[in-house]
């Protein structure tokens, strides 16, 4: 049956940035569709343990700072030594700097890039190489932006990471789909998330970016549920390279 091939009974998922937001939403629906999770943070992320223990599914939280890659292959080790292999991973961790270009600094552009593409890509590899070690195959699953798509203002290290994770999610799926690994990526629409808190804030700026999204409203970490999990399932075993976006029609418009 169709069903059973979303199914992640057994799947073991790496999930970063999953103490809040889309990412803790991700870790639970993974969860839910019965996968275990590693989540990836900098903070404790408690509160995702508990949610995801409570849908009877365990967890194990490693704590790291994913603005530098040292620790990416320990991290990989750990989680296998926890679990006993690793099925997915979703590149989730990510971070903004807003200011005008002009004025934009050295520190903001290499802190975002180095946690928005850098890391991505090498935390990607040392997945990719447990996959190849097991001979599974699996499933990377990066998180894009509609900026991956567009310029945007006053973000220009964030406009380039983003246009890059979408780059280089086809460059990893060309090279390993013939180890039976899919790599694609998820662009999210406006979520209504702490990252987006200032601008819904803003009656003006709200106004102005829900008049543009047909659907009528900002989006919420559970509109990513069904995509999470069919990249992460069977359901998605001819699907490369591919970023969806999950925008509420904004790429429509």
């Amino acid at each position: 049956m169709i069903l059973e091939n979303f199914s992640l009974e057994g799947k073991v998922a790496i999930v970063s940035g999953s103490s809040q937001g889309l990412g803790q939403g991700m870790a639970m629906a993974l969860a839910e569709a019965g996968a275990d999770i590693v989540g990836v943070d900098y903070s404790a992320g408690s509160e995702t343990k508990q949610l995801v223990e409570d849908l009877g599914r365990k967890f194990h939280h490693i704590q790291a700072d994913l603005m530098k890659i040292d620790k990416l292959e320990a991290i990989v080790a750990e989680a296998v030594e926890v679990f006993g292999h690793v099925d997915v991973l979703v590149n989730n961790a990510g971070t903004i700097r807003r200011e005008d270009a002009i004025n934009f600094s050295e520190k903001d552009w290499d802190d975002v890039m180095n946690l928005n593409i850098k890391t991505v890509f090498f935390f990607s590899q040392a997945v990719a190489r447990q996959f190849m070690k097991q001979e599974t195959g699996g499933k990377i699953i990066n998180i894009a932006s509609m900026l991956s798509f567009q310029g945007g203002i006053r973000v220009p290290s964030y406009t380039a990471s983003k246009s890059g994770v979408m780059g280089v999610t086809r460059l990893m799926a060309n090279e390993w789909a013939k180890d039976n690994i899919n790599v694609n990526a998820i662009a999210p629409g406006y979520m209504a998330t702490a990252n987006t808190e200032a601008l819904r804030a803003d009656a003006d700026r709200n106004a102005a970016i829900l008049g543009r999204i047909p659907a009528n409203r900002w989006g919420l970490p559970s509109d990513l549920k069904g995509p999470i999990v069919f990249l992460a399932s069977e359901a998605s075993s001819y699907v490369n390279g591919y970023t969806i976006a999950v925008d509420g029609g904004w790429l429509a418009r």
